[in-house]
């Protein structure tokens, strides 16, 4: 199979989201119920399988890839292949994998350095940071072509630096951690790629996940990343925008219609062009336009 033009690649903006699930890449049975509950499915190369089933996990996708007819289960422009890290000597046999698949985005684990991205030149990358090292050089990483989005990863990038706990007691995020969230969210926007959120770990608290991604939202991310199918709905809910927000985003661009000024006032609030353009998205995320 032909690999990817890179300058082709580099031109299309990532649009899969908001919710983006991970699914381990040794477990194909649960291939096709992670593709219909998902917006995207991350088939996990890394984490997610043990060192003794890593191979075996290579197989299942070039299995689904080889069987006739199962191949549609997963689409390619729903689907992202978390490889292991550069370096890694796993990298070389995920890569010889892939050349084998019509699976073209890729997440790289650990991504820590504008050169690891040119080893993935004929691929659209999500750059994964979550080592001190990726988080510093995350502006370097973004302004690579081939790179469509970076995440970051809290728990990883607290481990990699002797820390124990990624939050405190009260479930917030410790300053690193917020941090790096920050750092990350900023590179990818200074360079024009998306942003995509951490997962929350806490699987059964979906109140605390969908206030997390609302914050995500709210913040300019614009997917996130679940660990367990029923995650997704709580992220889809927090992308999804209100009745009643939509409702004052139309009647704020009404407003500013009907102004016909750069600057006026609007319930007692100060409405200019940046204010604005948050209406304008609010009413893009639902497929809508004024």
């Amino acid at each position: 199979m032909p690999a990817a033009d890179p300058a082709h690649t580099a031109g299309d903006p990532f649009t899969m989201g908001p919710a983006l699930l991970f699914c381990p890449a040794d477990r194909p049975e649960r291939f096709g119920k992670a593709a219909e509950r998902s917006d995207a499915v991350i088939l996990d190369l890394e984490d997610a399988v043990a060192p003794d089933a890593k191979q075996r996990a290579r197989g299942a996708i070039l299995a689904l890839v080889a069987a006739e007819g199962q191949a549609a289960e997963l689409d390619p422009s729903r689907t992202i292949v978390r490889v292991n890290p550069v370096g890694s000597g796993d990298f070389a046999k995920d890569l010889h994998c892939l050349a084998h698949t019509p699976y073209r985005t890729v997440m790289l684990a650990k991504a820590e350095s504008a050169e690891q991205l040119r080893a993935l030149a004929d691929y659209r990358v999500i750059a994964l940071c979550e080592t001190a090292k990726g988080i510093l050089n995350a502006a370097a990483i973004a302004a690579e072509p081939n790179v469509v989005a970076l995440m970051w990863g809290a728990e990883d990038l607290i481990a990699s630096m002797g820390g124990t706990s990624s939050r405190n007691h009260d479930g917030g995020y410790r300053a690193v951690a917020v941090h790096s969230r920050s750092t990350v969210l900023l590179a990818a926007k200074a360079h024009g790629k998306e942003a995509i959120d951490a997962v929350y770990v806490d699987i059964p608290d979906l109140e605390g996940l969908a206030v997390e991604a609302g914050d995500a939202v709210a913040s300019g991310f614009g997917a996130k990343a679940c660990i367990h199918p029923n995650q997704v709905a709580a992220v889809r809910g927090a992308y999804a925008p209100s009745d009643e927000a939509l409702a004052d985003a139309r009647e704020l661009l009404d407003a500013a219609a009907a102004a016909g000024t750069g600057v006026f006032q609007h319930k007692g609030k100060m409405v200019d062009g940046p204010v604005l353009r948050h209406a304008e998205t609010t009413l893009r995320r639902a497929g809508q336009h004024h």
